[in-house]
């Protein structure tokens, strides 16, 4: 009797470590010491001296139920740009820079390929945020994992000098709501999704035309990392008032989180193009409208507070970055969250 007979392949382990030290290398940023394989990552904080109070951000998350998509699919190289995203996206609503960032996988039975691809979507994540990947963990759990499964969670840290921090506070009837458009579906809801769509290979793998794509092939897209669109708007010399990361519960909860007390978001919800994804997963589950916006981010994954004077230059800086952005509605007086009329 040994480890590897219990169900745990130590060599496998260190045969994953040597095939993903090439994507985690792409991630370096000047302030890391030392290399992969250490016992913790090691990140210099001489730069956040520059800062006049800095202040340390974090957020953690994972990938979700989205993850069994993969599963069926066998397609392991995006799902680690969606563990990214979900964490620095919310890093960056407070205004902060991400710095670095750690993943974990619990696996059923470590296939080192498999490993270093997964792992590759997270190092692609990374550089997209301009986070390095100092670390992370890859756990096996025979018995209490079916082999072929696994799932993957990160962690991000960023900092943030506290007087460009985005608390809300500031927000007031009058001002404007920038949204910035998703690349899809993100990573929420898809407890919902498997419901209403068959959950077979033969099935995602249909091909929709209002879509222009299989159904899996949609469904998968990662989820879209606004580091570098927001950068580009405080660049412009806007002063982003508020900022709401539409995740799970999608306007109805996140909207109302940055906005201060005896205010509400009127969001119109005709002055943006709501992608095809959306329409068909309503139309296919008899779902009601309130539902959707209540649980999916209907094609807007960031919404901003700015001034009204700055939509202009918000809207161009965030072009500019690539995104498409919309004036979407206004901050008003009230009590009710959110209204989409």
């Amino acid at each position: 009797m040994d480890y590897k007979s219990a169900g745990v392949d130590i060599e496998a382990g260190y045969q994953s470590v040597e095939l993903l030290k090439e994507h985690v290398k792409g991630t370096m940023r000047p302030e890391v010491l030392g290399g992969l394989g250490g016992f913790s990552g090691a990140f210099c904080l001489d730069k956040i001296k520059e800062m006049e109070h800095p202040v340390l951000l974090s957020g953690t998350d994972g990938v979700g139920t989205k993850i069994k998509l993969a599963f069926l699919m066998d397609k392991h190289d995006t799902v680690g740009i969606d563990c990214v995203a979900m964490c620095v996206n919310d890093v960056v609503c407070a205004g902060g820079e991400p710095l670095f960032f750690l993943d974990y996988i619990a696996c059923g039975k470590n296939y080192p390929e498999k490993i270093a691809t997964i792992v590759g979507g997270v190092a692609e994540g990374c550089k997209q945020a301009g986070a390095a990947l100092v670390g992370g963990e890859t756990a096996e759990h025979p018995g209490l994992m079916p082999e072929e499964e696994y799932d993957l969670a990160g962690f991000a840290v960023g900092v943030v000098d506290q007087k460009d921090l985005i608390t809300g506070e500031q927000i007031k009837p009058g001002d404007a709501l920038i949204g910035i458009a998703s690349s899809g579906v993100h990573s929420n809801g898809f407890s919902l999704i498997r419901k209403v769509f068959e959950m077979t290979r033969e099935s995602l793998d249909t091909y929709y035309e209002e879509l222009g794509a299989t159904l899996g092939e949609t469904l998968l897209i990662p989820t879209r990392i606004y580091v570098k669109a927001l950068k580009a708007v405080r660049d412009a010399g806007v002063t982003i008032k508020g900022c709401s990361h539409i995740t799970g519960g999608g306007f109805y909860e996140n909207i109302p989180r940055m906005l201060p007390a005896g205010t509400m978001a009127a969001v119109q919800k005709d002055s943006y193009p709501v992608p095809p994804i959306f329409r068909l997963l309503q139309q296919k589950g008899g779902l009601e409208e309130k539902m959707m916006y209540n649980t999916y981010n209907m094609g807007l994954g960031m919404v901003l507070a700015v001034e009204q004077a700055d939509v202009q230059s918000a809207v161009s800086a965030l072009q500019g970055a690539g995104e498409q952005a919309y004036l979407i509605g206004e901050v008003t007086a009230g009590s009710e969250g959110v209204v989409i009329q």
